[in-house]
């Protein structure tokens, strides 16, 4: 598929991730609107919007539905890392708004215009760690568990409307969501980072092709499978690391 002239939506994409894809669509003749907090730099079109709160969702929403899109985007995400009950209630409740239920609202809003057309395409940016649920990644985890079985719910809904929905799943990235902490418990974990360009690309890849579903990372891969079937296999094998984890904040 080509991108030249598509109308493309790509929340998040002021961060470092979302400019290099931005970036790249663009390269191809993409036009590509960024929906975030913080305007992006150079020359893409841009909608401030907060997907942090139902307001805030419900005005973002609202743009959406204004305009024709050919391709909808879902990037935006945040992340809290430590024992569920450190976690800040506001923090909790934004954590499920931005990485689950603003990407099912917007993608509701954009929809009507695209079965019109008998065409367009969802792309839902996950993550591993929707499929292998981490212990001290709980909403995080659990929010991309849904924008996955969301992705996949869709996808059925829509089958023969010409619309593709395609779920994208990298592992650990390199980029300004990993706090400090994030950083320390890989390095003692010895967990995969891959570097932001080689996703940003491998995401454009998966659009392009209107994949399905995309995984990325190996290992991490097979233990998605393995989860599915065996999930007390991965318990086990990830118990160690758990323990690491869990004396991060016994200190």
């Amino acid at each position: 598929m080509s991108f030249e002239g598509k109308e493309i939506l790509l929340t998040g994409g002021a961060g470092g991730l979302g400019g290099l894809i931005s970036r790249l669509l663009t390269a191809e003749g993409g036009r590509v609107t960024v929906l975030d907090r913080t305007e992006p730099g150079g020359e893409l079109r841009f909608m401030r919007q907060d997907l942090s709160t139902p307001d805030g969702i419900e005005a973002a929403a609202e743009a959406v539905a204004a305009r024709d899109w050919d391709i909808i985007v879902n990037l935006a995400g945040i992340q809290h890392f430590g024992p569920l009950e450190l976690q800040s209630p506001g923090h909790l409740m934004a954590s499920y708004l931005v990485n689950l239920v603003a990407p099912v609202r917007l993608t509701q809003a954009a929809l009507p215009k695209m079965k019109a057309r008998k065409s367009g395409q969802i792309v839902n940016v996950g993550s591993i760690f929707g499929s292998i649920n981490f212990a001290h990644f709980v909403t995080y985890s659990s929010a991309k568990a849904g924008l996955r079985g969301f992705s996949q719910a869709l996808r059925r809904e829509l089958s023969g409307s010409g619309i593709a929905v395609t779920y994208v799943a990298p592992r650990a990235v390199r980029t300004a969501l990993n706090t400090s902490a994030v950083l320390e418990f890989a390095k003692l974990t010895h967990m995969n980072m891959d570097e932001p360009q080689l996703i940003a690309e491998r995401i454009v890849d998966a659009i392009r092709a209107r994949r399905r579903d995309a995984y990325f990372g190996f290992p991490e891969a097979i233990f998605v499978r393995l989860n599915a079937i065996f999930p007390g296999l991965v318990d086990r094998a990830l118990s160690a690391n758990d323990r690491k984890a869990a004396r991060l904040f016994a200190r």
